[in-house]
């Protein structure tokens, strides 16, 4: 017993020894990263973001944002209030491919810098965002209409843990990678370079401004890139702020402002970002990215696409249900459902069924609705205008096929501000696979609640949609969660959560099905901003071992050259270790007496 006692004490020990390493490993590495000097910049923010800001002239409804008066202009205005933002330009195909040529002659520059640099650039923006996050919400609120509570979630977050992780491990994940040579090549060190495409090209969503602009950023960044961004025409009013801080911090770290641009337009300044750039990164409506990726085939121009989803929560019995019923709401009503990673399918055990409507809705009531930046909200507004026709037509099919509303399922006209845009948080029951809303992406506030009573039922109700984005399975049988999670046709699932992967941005995140093509985020994602270059290398150079061909197999090609390749190769690949043998003896046979 006393033996069995030390062992114990032994194995603690141990492991309390290893666990302290490691920590005192990262709080030095912190402690270094903070006495580093990191340049500083200040931008100016712009006064429309105030609390309270109010125009000049008074709120009107605006249904589109193209101007019929002028074309070269965008409409901004805040979707919450309704208020004029006044116009930005529009940025021509001719004026685009002088800003990518721009860009790659910045680029190649750029190209020659360390790693060490690189990271200093990403610390001195993470640095600013951190100061500045409130300003950076206000920003992104006023444009989007989103609540302030739901932009730093969204755009500030998700923008400091990718950036965190980018600074961490982001040289790791770049790095030269030796790879095994084969059993012919022993002589040779081969490895993978990853160098930079070039110029990468993005065209963003406007669910969140400020991330949807800097994610990829962040990524280019450190692999080398030029980057030129086209902001969604829907949130054009904050693409001047987001500009002048890369553009500031760019200049703090002493890089050309060429390197990164954002830029306004509609459809055709996309098309000329996809003739002009080395690889495209698409987030957006999988309508558009079929359009993106045939405009990108006449280049032979490498897309990335992420296209959205049909998100969903499988909820068996034996779940944590007071987690997941609170936990639920943030993943649906979250920047008030226009996410592309959104909770929009609530797959739940009838024995749950119930009780879930009857919670949900004594919450969904208690919701308040309304413009962030004005009044005390839950919810903000819909983005876009068109939206919420769309959203509008989903819910009246569903009703029309049997569905029940049980609480929103209409517009709200907001009475402070009757000019915003506002759809009620929504609950449906009664959803069939058959009805449109349960196939399409409903990018707004409305959630769906089926039931099942089996396993299997609920992983056929989950994979019933064309989208394969994300999901998340919520059981305290942790083994019952793997094996559903790996029946479900997506390209992420939690156990016990939802969505929560793309905090751990060492994952790569984007979908299957009709939800994308690639990764972004992760290794997977930081290495698709780059050409891996298989290269080799003499590994006993010091020795002038090189590669050289027997004499048997110089041209002009002698008999016995067939008889020694066939007896080589033998020797080297055959899975029975007599045959191995025979063919040894067969190769020196051949190379002393010159035939078998």
């Amino acid at each position: 017993m006393v033996v069995i006692e030390l062992n114990v004490l032994a194995a603690f020990y141990v492991l309390g020894s290893v666990v302290a390493i490691y920590a005192i490993k990262r709080i030095a590495k912190a402690l270094v990263l903070c006495v580093q000097p990191i340049p500083k910049f200040f931008v100016v923010p712009p006064k429309e973001a105030d609390f309270g800001w109010k125009p000049s002239k008074g709120p009107t409804q605006i249904s589109s944002v193209r101007d019929p008066k002028n074309p070269a202009k965008i409409i901004c205005y805040d979707p919450a209030t309704g208020y004029s933002l006044g116009e930005r330009d529009i940025v021509s195909p001719e004026q685009v491919k002088s800003i990518v040529d721009k860009a790659r002659i910045a680029q190649q520059i750029y190209a020659t810098t360390t790693f060490e640099q690189r990271r200093t650039l990403l610390r001195s923006l993470l640095d600013w965002i951190v100061d500045n996050q409130d300003l950076i919400c206000r920003v992104a609120t006023r444009d989007s209409g989103k609540s302030l509570i739901d932009g730093n979630f969204g755009e500030i977050l998700t923008t400091c843990e990718k950036l965190r992780w980018t600074i961490q491990h982001g040289e790791n994940a770049l790095r030269s990678e030796v790879r095994e040579p084969g059993m012919v090549m022993v002589h040779k060190i081969p490895r993978v370079d990853y160098l930079p495409i070039g110029v990468m090209g993005c065209i963003v969503s406007w669910n969140y401004p400020f991330h949807n602009v800097f994610g990829p950023v962040v990524s280019a960044l450190m692999a080398g890139n030029a980057c030129v961004v086209k902001c969604s025409e829907q949130v054009a009013w904050s693409t001047t702020f987001w500009q002048s801080i890369i553009s500031a911090a760019l200049t703090a770290n002493n890089i050309s402002e060429d390197l990164v641009v954002f830029m306004n337009g509609f459809g055709e300044t996309g098309q000329a970002l996809v003739d002009a750039a080395d690889k495209i990164t698409f987030i957006g409506s999988p309508g558009v990215g079929k359009i993106i990726m045939k405009q990108a085939s006449h280049t032979l121009t490498p897309v990335i696409l992420e296209l959205g989803g049909k998100d969903c929560a499988l909820v068996f019995d034996d779940c944590d249900y007071e987690q997941f019923r609170h936990n639920s709401m943030r993943y649906s009503f979250q920047n008030s459902g226009q996410n592309c990673a959104g909770l929009e399918r609530v797959i739940i055990h009838e024995s749950l069924y119930d009780r879930y409507i009857s919670d949900t809705i004594e919450t969904i009531r208690k919701l308040r609705v309304g413009a962030s930046l004005h009044e005390e909200v839950d919810c903000g507004a819909i983005t876009m205008f068109s939206q919420i026709g769309i959203i509008q037509s989903l819910v009246d099919d569903a009703i029309k096929m049997g569905a029940k509303v049980q609480i929103g399922g209409s517009t709200y006209k907001n009475p402070n501000f009757p000019y915003g845009q506002y759809f009620t948080p929504t609950l449906l029951t009664g959803i069939t696979t058959k009805m449109r809303i349960s196939q399409e992406e409903i990018f707004g506030p409305v959630l769906m609640v089926m039931k099942f009573k089996t396993e299997e039922e609920a992983i056929a109700l989950a994979n019933s949609s064309p989208f394969g984005l994300g999901s998340g399975v919520f059981t305290l049988d942790i083994q019952k969660g793997e094996r559903v999670a790996r029946k479900l046709r997506v390209g992420f699932s939690n156990i016990n959560d939802f969505g929560v992967n793309y905090l751990c941005q060492g994952l790569p995140f984007a979908g299957v099905g009709i939800s994308g093509i690639d990764r972004f985020a992760g290794v997977e994602g930081l290495r698709g901003n780059c050409h891996p270059r298989a290269m080799t290398s003499d590994r006993f150079n010091f020795m002038g071992v090189r590669t050289t061909l027997p004499q048997l197999l110089h041209y002009p090609i002698v008999p016995a050259g067939k008889e020694f390749q066939e007896s080589l190769i033998q020797m080297l690949f055959a899975l029975n270790p007599v045959s191995r043998v025979i063919g040894l003896m067969r190769v020196a046979k051949i190379s002393i007496l010159g035939h078998a």
